[in-house]
């Protein structure tokens, strides 16, 4: 690389970061269940797609490429990893921070309990299956887009996501009663 070409590198790059900064951090909140990891994984990426500007073909759009080097590093991540036994811990802190107090109402316990259901139920389903389901359900992606992002086929999308559902369906089957 020239020197006259690093600058126009740079200006890209900055560019690329502030216009999806906010999907990769909440794809990686959405991935990982906490803040913490969400802020080191998304700095991950835009690290990675840095180094890899190069080597982008814009065979997929500019997204698709980020998501795919999100799910790819946090399926990397979760086989070197064992799973993190502090996460309900994370939470209550988090709520706490959140607020500045522990909830007041029942109306607020019952929301951040359901959300604890929810992120627990997440947390039971196999990598891929949370990856599917995060890509599509929580962050709009087509059933193509979340296939390229994943680099399988859509048809395994669409099996991951029926697993994924019905799973979590029997997770949070106590909740039908209350609706």
């Amino acid at each position: 690389m020239t020197s006259a070409a690093a600058p126009s590198t740079g200006v890209a790059f900055q560019e690329l970061v502030e216009t999806h900064k906010k999907r990769v951090y909440y794809l990686a909140l959405d991935l990982t269940g906490n803040h913490h990891d969400a802020e080191d994984l998304a700095q991950d990426v835009f690290i990675k797609a840095y180094r890899a500007m190069d080597s982008f073909r814009g065979d997929a759009k500019i997204f698709t490429w980020l998501y795919r080097i999100a799910v790819n590093t946090h399926l990397n991540r979760r086989r070197k990893k064992a799973v993190r036994n502090m996460q309900l811990q994370e939470d209550f802190d988090r709520q706490a921070d959140d607020s500045g107090a522990l909830p007041d109402t029942d109306e607020q316990a019952q929301r951040q309990q359901m959300q604890s259901h929810i992120r627990a139920s997440l947390d039971a389903l196999s990598p891929r299956e949370r990856s599917a389901f995060v890509l599509k359900h929580m962050n709009g992606l087509t059933i193509k887009d979340t296939a390229a992002a994943m680099d399988i086929a859509p048809g395994t999308v669409k099996s991951l996501l029926y697993r994924a559902t019905r799973k979590l369906r029997d997770e949070l089957a106590f909740y039908r009663d209350d609706l």
